[in-house]
């Protein structure tokens, strides 16, 4: 067995001990396998086992490594995690399957434009800035509402479910309860938290998608951008 096969077997059983600790069905929670900075071997190593569902965060890089493995893999689901300019926009909804990153509204009516020229309407998740972070993306908690309802209602996206990123110094546990009750408010459900350090913990929380990098890939490849 490879080494990234290993890692993932171990992930994959720690989602399923997590989500049968808390009474779930570990089916019920998908496996983002965060290729960002990782170059195509490696995606094509988890790919061979069995790995069906990646991320990246930058448009540019995806499209660098998928459309030949899209190819080849024609089951393979490629989620948008990292922030999106509305000029890359265009890009995403024809290379993505899902969007994650949602979190203002000029990206929305892009998006929606941009969904209607090409035909194809990657589903969405609005993007929570649980922590009220200056510096990060994300709606504010205080605007979701809003938000939703304009999403659906007036861009008619796709929306399907809300995703965060904790503040690193806080305890996540608290962002993923509350993520979790915004969701079941507005009868969304899929709900898209935890990542390498916490993806446990945001399965026991309700997480139907984590989003698992380093823990899959190992530290990250030197020379890009981007968060953990």
């Amino acid at each position: 067995m490879s080494e990234g096969a290993e890692r993932l077997a171990d992930v994959k059983a720690r989602i399923i001990k997590a989500a049968e600790s808390a009474g779930r069905n570990p089916a019920e929670v998908t496996l983002v396998a965060v290729s960002k900075t990782h170059g195509a071997d490696r995606v094509k190593e988890l790919l061979e086992v069995g790995q069906r569902v990646f991320g990246e965060n930058r448009v540019q890089e995806a499209q660098e490594k998928f459309p030949a493995l899209k190819a080849e893999y024609a089951d393979l689901e490629l989620h948008l995690i990292g922030p999106l300019q509305t000029n890359k926009a265009r890009e995403a909804v024809v290379l993505f399957d899902v969007i994650q990153s949602v979190d203002r509204e000029k990206l929305a009516a892009t998006l929606a434009k941009e969904m209607d020229r090409a035909g194809r309407r990657p589903a969405c998740f609005i993007q929570v800035n649980t922590g009220e972070e200056p510096q990060k993306a994300g709606i504010l908690p205080a605007d979701l509402d809003a938000f939703v309802v304009a999403c659906r209602d007036t861009y008619k996206l796709p929306i399907v479910g809300l995703m965060c990123i904790p503040p690193v110094d806080e305890e996540p546990a608290l962002h993923f309860a509350l993520l979790a009750k915004m969701a079941a408010r507005h009868g969304l459900a899929k709900v898209s938290m935890g990542m390498s350090a916490d993806y446990e913990t945001a399965v026991r929380l309700g997480a139907t998608h984590v989003r698992v990098g380093s823990a899959l890939f190992g530290q990250r490849q030197t020379g890009h951008a981007g968060a953990a």
